[in-house]
């Protein structure tokens, strides 16, 4: 008796320190994140992710004041200068000048981080971080969610480089305030903001744009004053900053109900009381207070639709699993190259629980078609019913609907399929590697 007691817990007690040990060695490598040993950074990652990777240029020597910097780019790099000129850090009492953002070693220069602006702008920097106690998604883990993901090393850089583009959101101010002017006003527009919030998988875009708050916008907003603070009455129709960053604070996450469309969740919870509430209370900026409660009970009935559908399209997918029908299966694909666990015990991620976000590729076709059901369809249509377009709400869900029969009628061939080689007694061979090659793939364990 005492051994099944004292062997789990010394078993336990190496295991523990063993994990720690593992996570810090792999994150000793060239590059960052879980899989850091595993890929090393294009120059251009330098830019992405300044703090791990940018490397000063060494053609200038010397240490320089604030107005000789300005004096050189002047003719160097004009355009810079005419945006810092315009910006509120040239126009201080103290000015703020180059070496306070880069330094004034030419030879150690610095591209600015969210750390560096944070000296001044505290309040701002304090927010931004805060937002981590949200979970994904959330700007300021946008760089670790994409590192620490195993695709990020499986996947050509080119592809990945352009997710990087995006998820340096958290690592470097200038993703919504644009380099050297840093004007609040140009990050109050919805353009600085659909930059990266637009395409299947985030159709902010064309939701809002499809909107009643949208077309006012697209009519008049050229004529707003955007120099005025994100408060009541300042704005006609609320943009992407008035309703995610209300009174101009740096959490974004901080209000989401359905975490963005990508879960299913309980609404009612005590902690989705209060945030209905903070949304009640910005939607009455400009509608009655019932229009606002109204509205957020559309959008969880909507979101109860769509989990319905996408839990019946899972259903569909785990029958073909326990009979074996998904071809090719998953022990006939390329597994993850950091995914040892897969490697031992392959076997086909259906649903968000089993790791529905990272079926992408590498997938049969009736996988896929869950896969863009729940990551396009699904999310084009809470993005509608969350930016107040019915037109899109309706559209998701007709693609939702559309896929969900394909998907079944997929099942029903292949189980007619199956019924049919059973029937003529025919054994159908595993595939061996016939999917395991290919220019991608092989591509893919050459390059990265």
């Amino acid at each position: 008796m005492r051994n099944r007691i004292i062997i789990p817990l010394i078993i336990t007690l190496l295991a523990v320190p063993a994990g720690f040990a593992y996570v810090h060695w792999s994150k000793g490598g060239t590059g960052t994140g879980l899989y850091s040993r595993y890929w090393s950074p294009d120059p251009v990652q330098g830019y992405w992710d300044p703090a791990n990777f940018y490397q000063s240029p060494d053609s200038v020597q010397g240490i320089f004041a604030g107005e000789q910097c300005v004096q050189c780019h002047e003719g160097i790099t004009p355009g810079i200068v005419n945006d810092w000129r315009a910006s509120r850090h040239a126009q201080r009492e103290e000015t703020v000048y180059c070496n306070d953002c880069h330094g004034n070693d030419h030879q150690q220069l610095r591209l600015p981080t969210p750390d560096v602006c944070g000296n001044c702008h505290a309040k701002q920097h304090d927010e931004f971080r805060d937002e981590a106690r949200y979970g994904f998604p959330s700007h300021v883990l946008a760089m670790e969610r994409a590192v620490d993901a195993k695709h990020f090393v499986d996947k050509p850089k080119a592809e990945v480089q352009s997710c990087v583009q995006c998820h340096s959101v958290a690592t470097k101010c200038d993703s919504c305030h644009s380099r050297h002017r840093f004007d609040a006003a140009e990050a109050r527009r919805p353009e600085a903001c659909i930059t990266c919030h637009s395409g299947p998988p985030h159709p902010d875009d064309e939701t809002y744009f499809a909107s009643a708050h949208g077309k006012l916008y697209l009519a008049e907003g050229n004529n707003w004053d955007w120099s005025k603070p994100l408060t009541k009455g300042n704005y006609k129709a609320p943009t992407c900053a008035y309703c995610h960053m209300d009174n101009g604070r740096h959490q974004v996450a901080e209000k989401s109900l359905w975490k963005f469309g990508l879960r299913e969740i309980n609404p009612h919870t005590s902690k989705n009381q209060v945030l209905r509430k903070k949304w009640i209370k910005l939607c009455s900026d400009c509608h009655e207070e019932e229009k606002a409660r109204q509205w957020l009970t559309e959008l969880d009935q909507e979101r109860k639709q769509a989990w319905q559908k996408l839990y019946m399209a899972e259903a569909i997918l785990k029958d073909l699993r326990s009979d074996r029908l998904l071809q090719p299966a998953a022990g006939e694909r390329p597994p993850y190259p950091m995914d040892w666990l897969d490697s031992l015990w392959p076997r086909e991620r259906i649903g968000f629980f089993e790791g529905q976000a990272s079926v992408f590729y590498n997938v049969s076709a009736i996988e896929r078609d869950y896969f863009e059901m729940w990551y396009f369809d699904n999310l084009g249509a809470y993005k509608s019913a969350a930016h107040s377009n019915p037109a899109g709400v309706e559209a998701g869900h007709r693609k939702m609907v559309a896929s969900l029969d394909r998907i079944e009628t997929q099942a029903n061939e292949l189980r007619k399929l199956s019924q049919a080689e059973k029937k003529a007694e025919i054994r159908i061979k595993p595939s061996g590697d016939l999917w395991m090659k290919g220019a991608y793939t092989d591509y893919n364990r050459e390059h990265n």
